[in-house]
């Protein structure tokens, strides 16, 4: 069965190939495609489309497929093109002819629309909420190793002091900007493309208002061929953020596979979360961290990918489009694996509390030692010429004081005004709205 189906035979290598994986990719939105049809018939019979008997009807068999599709008992049979006409089919099947009335008012193609909007909204939550819990075992992280002291480089080189609590807070912080592209992108995508039909809108007096509140939309895609023009925008804009995300944890990926390396010995992971070699016996591999690292770098690809399978395509829909779904639907998937096996992992890494006694450290203290000069009253330049003359002599002491007291140094985390940013950006989302709309809508 297709929607577009008429009395004309397709030829069976043809079919084949238009389809492609769109089957398969189809049962993940199998759900969204339910709630998309529970909006749209409340809204037919609100403007004499379907009797109240015949929406009556139509919702209680859309809550029992939905059902059905929560407990994995649902699928979309050899035959049947994608999710769209395998719920069509239930309903003819199960209710006779006015399963065939659900379509009126809407494209398969707004039909796509809302459903992505919906799965990407859903998918955000489940992104957000990983990251938040990322975020919050980095701060407390960074808090309980506020005043263990680290190496910082540049250049790959030692630099300066920094610590296990700057570390720390440094990715908790940046994963909060991150979090704050995600929720720009949550607010672009919860808008309301339903009622677009193929573009350019219908002859029938729908009432897109309607089905915005029903769906828990926070706006419109008002210009139906700017709801249209969403699609691939969309998938875009959401690729940025997981781009963005991916920098943000490969990074934290990269320090800890070099960290824990035995030349350096600043972290120690669980034995559990390392693999072994087939010849080398000593040998515990941060595996774990170098997937990742690697997934997040195919991440950071994923904007690439998908600027170049839209660009140049004139407005209106493309079928090029369908195979978005091919790399963003994994993308998403390998982003919400990776964000809850980074957390599981970090949970348990040790962090090891007396790198600095070690001689070969003793540089990182220059800067202190030139500022300590400066305080008491030498030009900065003079001091610095001072410091290095004894570096070069071998007659360099460290200083034993540390004092790094301005926002947000290593003295100073401001470690309250970071979990204030956090709670701004989380208060935003708003995930209890839509929950609240998505479960009176889906009430047996």
């Amino acid at each position: 069965m297709k929607l577009w189906e008429k009395d004309i035979a397709l030829n069976q290598q043809v079919e084949q190939f238009t389809v492609g994986q769109d089957r398969v990719l189809d049962l993940q939105l199998a759900a969204f495609d339910v709630l998309g049809s529970l909006a749209h018939i409340q809204m037919l019979e609100s403007i004499d489309l379907l009797t109240s008997t015949e929406l009556e009807a139509l919702r209680k068999e859309l809550v029992v497929i939905y059902g059905e599709i929560q407990h994995q008992q649902f699928q979309i049979e050899d035959g049947v093109e994608d999710v769209h006409s395998q719920i069509e089919l239930l309903l003819t099947r199960r209710l006779g002819e006015v399963g065939k009335k659900i379509h009126a008012g809407r494209s398969r193609n707004d039909q796509v629309l809302v459903d992505l909007r919906l799965f990407f909204r859903a998918e955000i939550q489940d992104l957000a909420v990983s990251v938040k819990q990322l975020i919050e075992l980095l701060l407390e992280k960074s808090e309980t190793y506020q005043s263990v002291l680290m190496p910082g480089y540049t250049h790959m080189q030692l630099g300066m002091l920094s610590s296990f609590g700057l570390w720390f807070g440094a990715f908790a912080e940046s994963l909060i900007d991150d979090l704050k592209l995600l929720e720009a992108v949550y607010q672009i995508v919860n808008q309301n493309p339903l009622g677009s039909a193929a573009g350019y809108g219908s002859s029938f007096p729908l009432d897109r208002e309607m089905t915005t509140r029903l769906l828990g939309f926070r706006d419109l895609s008002y210009n139906v061929m700017h709801a249209q023009m969403g699609r691939g925008k969309s998938e875009q804009l959401l690729a940025f953020a997981l781009s963005s995300m991916a920098s943000t944890l490969g990074k934290l990926a990269s320090d800890i596979c070099l960290f824990s390396n035995q030349n350096y010995g600043f972290v120690q992971l669980p034995d559990a979360f390392t693999t072994g070699s087939s010849i080398m016996p000593h040998k515990k591999n941060p595996d774990v961290f170098e997937l990742i690292r690697g997934r997040c770098n195919q991440a950071q690809s994923l904007p690439a990918q998908i600027c170049m399978m839209t660009t140049n395509l004139m407005s209106g829909y493309h079928r090029d489009f369908q195979l978005l779904k091919e790399v963003i639907f994994p993308a998403l998937g390998q982003m919400k694996e990776s964000l809850h096996i980074s957390h599981l992992a970090l949970s348990q890494m040790k962090v090891k509390q007396d790198i600095l006694q070690d001689a070969k450290y003793d540089y990182l203290y220059s800067v202190e030692a030139v500022n300590a000069e400066v305080l008491a009253g030498t030009p900065f330049r003079d001091a610095y010429k001072k410091v290095a003359k004894e570096i070069e002599a071998g007659q360099f002491e460290r200083p034993e004081a540390v004092q790094h007291t301005h926002l947000g140094s290593i003295g100073n985390l401001a470690t309250p005004a970071i979990q204030r940013k956090l709670e701004e950006v989380w208060k935003s989302f708003d995930f209890e709205t839509v929950e609240a709309k998505i479960a009176n809508l889906t009430e047996s």
